[in-house]
């Protein structure tokens, strides 16, 4: 029985194999990714091997070469906003475990220019407090629960697509504690995106 067994397996393996072979006649595959010299051409009727032995179809990548690190945004506009004396280049190339020590005091300076005003914001934060969490230029994440940069309940537990993340920012800098403070500062006037936002992965709008 265990004999039946292994020959019937043998026998779907092979027919597995004969069956996804690809060849160079390009009349006898269908429904198949189609590439040449390793590029996806668009149809996906045929694969077309261009040449006798076949090769896996796709872009191959190459990541040989020196990099370096060029731009920091773990959250959109902070070093637009506060990188302004002299220093967003450094922030830009600065890990994120190293970056309240270097920058949260320049942050602080930044912000009381901004708003010689600032006392506390809506989220409570005085100044020191602010810039120590901003200074860190990670976008955190909560593994449960809503998901939102903040929407006057839940504060930076990650970032919805929908989120106006500039008007949330300019509310917290000039908003004052209630919000309410300096409205002509507080949202940059763009309520939603040109076009709406994808129905399914990867969700963002396409260019307008």
């Amino acid at each position: 029985m265990k004999t039946y067994k292994y020959i019937t397996l043998f026998a779907l393996f092979t027919a597995s194999l004969l069956f996804v072979q690809c060849s160079d006649d390009d009349d006898n595959v269908i429904m198949q990714e189609t590439c040449n010299d390793g590029v996806l051409n668009g149809d996906e009727t045929e694969i077309d091997c261009g040449g006798t032995t076949c090769e896996p179809c796709g872009v191959v990548l190459d990541f040989s070469g020196t990099y370096k690190q060029e731009d920091q945004m773990g959250r959109p506009g902070i070093n637009t906003v506060f990188g302004t004396e002299g220093f967003k280049d450094a922030f830009n190339v600065t890990v994120p475990s190293e970056m309240q020590v270097a920058f949260q005091n320049k942050f602080e300076a930044r912000l009381l220019a901004l708003n010689p005003g600032y006392t506390s914001n809506a989220l409570g934060l005085n100044a020191e407090v602010f810039t120590t969490v901003l200074s860190n230029d990670v976008l955190w994440l909560a593994q449960s629960g809503i998901t939102t940069y903040f929407n006057g309940t839940e504060v930076l537990t990650g970032r919805a697509l929908s989120d106006d993340v500039i008007d949330i920012s300019l509310l917290l800098i000039f908003g004052g504690a209630d919000g309410t403070e300096n409205p002509g500062l507080t949202s940059d006037g763009v309520p939603t995106n040109d076009v709406a936002f994808a129905t399914s992965f990867p969700y963002l709008a396409g260019p307008f």
